[in-house]
C-alpha cells in the first residue's frame, strides 16, 4: 500500500496526538498510525483501575490546551481519559486505528519514508512493550503470574499471598490495591529508592523554576525523612543522590506513596514456593511483575541507527535526543514523562515547519 503524507506518526499516545495537534495547527498535513483501536492505550486498557496522575496538573499538560481551573490538582485516570478525549475533538485528531507498524525504512530513490512521508515521527515511547524479568525455574511455579499491565483490581487476590516483583510506582500501588482487598502482598525490593508524597513531588518541580536542583534535593529529602521516618526496617533503602538528581542522573523516579508506606507490615505467606537470592524462601499464590516496559521502536524501524541506539532509546542526548537523520524524529523518550511532552512536539514541529520553509 502506499499513501503519500507529509508527516507519518506511529503511536496514538499523548505524544502522538500533541504532535498531531501541533502540526494540524501548522496547516502541515499529518497522519496517525496506531495498532490499537484508541488513544492513549495504555491508560484505556493496560491500567489498574486506582491508577491517577502521579504529577500535578500543571505539568501534565498538552500543548495549547491548558486545563480547566476547575480540574482537580491531582487527575483520576476517568479525568485524564476525558481531557484526551477532548484534546481530540478540539484539534481535529483523527488517528487510524488498528493499523500496526510492523517495518518502516528509509528510500534513498524519493528521499522518504515508506508509507510514503518526508518526515517520521517516532512516538511510541518507552511503555510500548511489558518486560518481564527472566527467573529461573518460573516455569515450574504452580500459581498465577502476570504482568502489572494485566492488572486491574485487587478484588480477585482477595485472602491470597502476592509475590509483586518491582518497587516501582506499578509495584507500590498493587501493593496498597491487594491490601484493600484482603490479600497478602510482598513486594520485591532490589535496589534503592526514594518514597514522597505527590505534594512532595509538585513543591519539588516548582521550587526547580528557581532554586538549584542541589537545595531542592535537600529540602525535600528532609520533608520525606520527617514525614515518612526510617523505612529500613521495611527493607526500604534512601539513594544516596536526592530524587530530583536521581532523576536526571540515572532516570529513576522516586516512588510516589498514596498510603502503600503504612500497609507495608505484612510478613504472611502461604501457596507455591519461591526460592530468593538471599537463600530466603516464600510461599505464594500469585506473582506480579512490575518490572517496567521497554521500547520497541528499533524492532519495526529498519533504519533505525538514524534516531535510536540497539535498545531502542535515542542516539542523540539531552536535549537534542528527539532530532535523527533523514527527516525522522521521537518524541517522549527520555523518561521525562508528559512534563517533556509538550517541548519535544514543539521543537519538532518547529524543525520540519522550518525545513518546508527552506526547501519551499
Amino acid at each position: 500500500m502506499e499513501e503519500s503524507n507529509v508527516v507519518v506518526i506511529v503511536g496514538a499516545g499523548s505524544s502522538g496526538l500533541a504532535t498531531s495537534a501541533c502540526l494540524n495547527t501548522s496547516l502541515i498535513p499529518n497522519i496517525i498510525l496506531e495498532r490499537e483501536d484508541c488513544s492513549t492505550s495504555l491508560w484505556r486498557k493496560r491500567s489498574y483501575d486506582r491508577l491517577g496522575r502521579h504529577l500535578a496538573k500543571s505539568f501534565c499538560i498538552l500543548p495549547l490546551k491548558p486545563h480547566n481551573p476547575e480540574t482537580p490538582t491531582f487527575m483520576s485516570k476517568e479525568t485524564f481519559i476525558a481531557y484526551i478525549d477532548s484534546y481530540d475533538s478540539e484539534f481535529d485528531i483523527k488517528p487510524k486505528y488498528c493499523r500496526s507498524v510492523e517495518l518502516s525504512f528509509f528510500y534513498e530513490e524519493r528521499n522518504k519514508w515508506k508509507y510514503y512521508a518526508r518526515f517520521l515521527v517516532v512516538v511510541t515511547g518507552e511503555n510500548n512493550e511489558a518486560f518481564f524479568a527472566k527467573v529461573p525455574g518460573l516455569e515450574s511455579f504452580g500459581g498465577e503470574t502476570l504482568h502489572s499491565s494485566e492488572y486491574k483490581c485487587g478484588e480477585a487476590y482477595s485472602s491470597k499471598n502476592v509475590l509483586v516483583v518491582g518497587c516501582g510506582n506499578s509495584g507500590m500501588e498493587i501493593c496498597n490495591d491487594l491490601t484493600d482487598y484482603e490479600a497478602w502482598p510482598i513486594m520485591v525490593v532490589r535496589s534503592p529508592f526514594h518514597v514522597l508524597s505527590r505534594r512532595m513531588v509538585q513543591s519539588g518541580m516548582l521550587m526547580l523554576k528557581w532554586l538549584p536542583m542541589s537545595f531542592v534535593d535537600f529540602f525535600i529529602s528532609l520533608a520525606a525523612k520527617l514525614t515518612y521516618g526510617d523505612l529500613s526496617k521495611y527493607g526500604i533503602i534512601r539513594p544516596r543522590k536526592g530524587p530530583f538528581s536521581l532523576k536526571v542522573d540515572s532516570r529513576r523516579t522516586p516512588v510516589i506513596d498514596r498510603g502503600s508506606i503504612e500497609k507495608i507490615k505484612s510478613k504472611k505467606s502461604r501457596g507455591n514456593q519461591v526460592f530468593f537470592a538471599n537463600g530466603t524462601e516464600g510461599f505464594f499464590d500469585v506473582i506480579i511483575f512490575a518490572t517496567g516496559y521497554r521500547s520497541a521502536a528499533h524492532k519495526w524501524l529498519k533504519d533505525y541507527c538514524y534516531l535510536l541506539k540497539d535498545n531502542g532509546m535515542p542516539r542523540n542526548e539531552y536535549p537534542n535526543y528527539w532530532n535523527g537523520e533523514k527527516g525522522v524524529y521521537c518524541a517522549r523518550l527520555t523518561r521525562g514523562g508528559l512534563p517533556r511532552v509538550s517541548s519535544d512536539v514543539i521543537v519538532i514541529t518547529n524543525d520540519i515547519c522550518k525545513i518546508l520553509l527552506k526547501n519551499k
